[in-house]
């Protein structure tokens, strides 16, 4: 019996459970023979970069803010390192569980655990080792408070998001996306070893941000969602739902990220790039809701506009994070 087949119900089909169970032989078959360069970056993709990018973007600049000027660059360094090894460890361990799944879906189906090249026990091992060795990174060299949020992260993405949400309900994103949060809460701990309502509100930006982030993309491949039976919001609702749960999620974020400066914590110039990044954002989600409502499909609807402008609002509101303290 394969690890697919034992596990528990919830989403999975026979044939992805068959896919990963010839890929699992396959991979096994192979281990002996893979050349050094391709395992080697098979096991980085299994960290997922480009997404530990963004975890980045808004540790980093919390960690000015909390400094209230520019904190030592060796902690600096610790703390984007650590966090890239519990990232990097919660997605190989997402991709470890999800591999039948991902298997089904165009966008995936080329990840090292779905192709062979990496064998299921080995991303296993790989995520479950990058996730201790993370913690007691943070825990010797930083805090052990960033160490317990860090794992908090792992476990929440890994065990809540994966395990448990993903493929029973199309609020797997909303409350799974708190892990996503809590690099932001991480930067803080890591320079002053406590919490502060600054890292509260833009912990909850990003948790309000995540969903209007998220559901444009899943708008664009929800067949993919649909062939591997995750319930992601546009599978089972309209557009014109996902759009106004999107321009909702939107106005909440917005607003929240207006709150560092009449509490004290930032200038004129981060509430300044709030207003107009923020602007900008509800004036494409409310474009968005429109061409929804209007039946528009396909291409024309322009989801996908709003899914880059997202990447480019958080970049540009935390860089701002970053800057605001020497504008003061």
């Amino acid at each position: 019996m394969t690890a697919v087949e034992s596990r528990p119900t919830g989403g999975g089909t026979a044939r992805a459970e068959g896919t990963a169970g010839e890929l699992e032989s396959e991979g096994v078959a192979n281990s002996g023979r893979r050349p050094i360069r391709p395992l080697v970056m098979g096991f980085v993709a299994l960290t997922k970069p480009r997404i530990i990018e963004l975890l980045l973007i808004t540790t980093v600049p919390v960690m000015f803010l909390a400094e209230q000027g520019v904190p030592n660059l060796w902690l600096v360094l610790a703390t984007c390192f650590g966090g890239y090894l519990s990232a990097g460890g919660a997605n190989a361990l997402n991709m470890w569980y999800d591999r039948d799944i991902d298997a089904l879906m165009e966008r995936t189906r080329n990840r090292p655990l779905v192709t062979g090249l990496i064998s299921p026990t080995e991303g296993l091992v790989f995520g479950v080792a990058l996730a201790v060795i993370s913690t007691v990174w943070f825990g010797l060299l930083i805090n052990w408070l960033s160490a317990a949020l860090s794992l908090g992260a792992l476990l929440f993405y890994v065990v809540v998001y994966t395990m448990i949400l993903k493929r029973r309900t199309a609020q797997n994103i909303v409350w799974g996306g708190i892990a996503g949060c809590l690099p932001v809460l991480i930067g803080w701990s890591s320079v002053t070893n406590s919490m502060s309502w600054a890292a509260v509100i833009l912990f909850m930006v990003i948790f309000f941000w995540t969903p209007p982030h998220y559901w444009p993309l899943s708008m664009k491949v929800k067949d993919d969602y649909a062939r591997a039976q995750v319930p992601m919001l546009p599978v089972i609702a309209s557009n014109k739902v996902v759009a106004k749960q999107i321009v909702l999620y939107s106005w909440v974020m917005v607003g929240i990220s207006l709150l560092l400066q009449p509490l004290g914590y930032t200038g004129w110039f981060y509430t300044a790039v709030a207003l107009a990044t923020g602007g900008f954002w509800l004036w494409e989600a409310h474009a968005l809701q429109a061409r929804a409502k209007a039946g528009v499909t396909g291409a024309k609807l322009k989801e996908m506009r709003l899914f880059h402008w997202s990447i480019t609002y958080v970049s540009l509101l935390f860089v701002a994070v970053a800057v605001d303290p020497f504008l003061r």
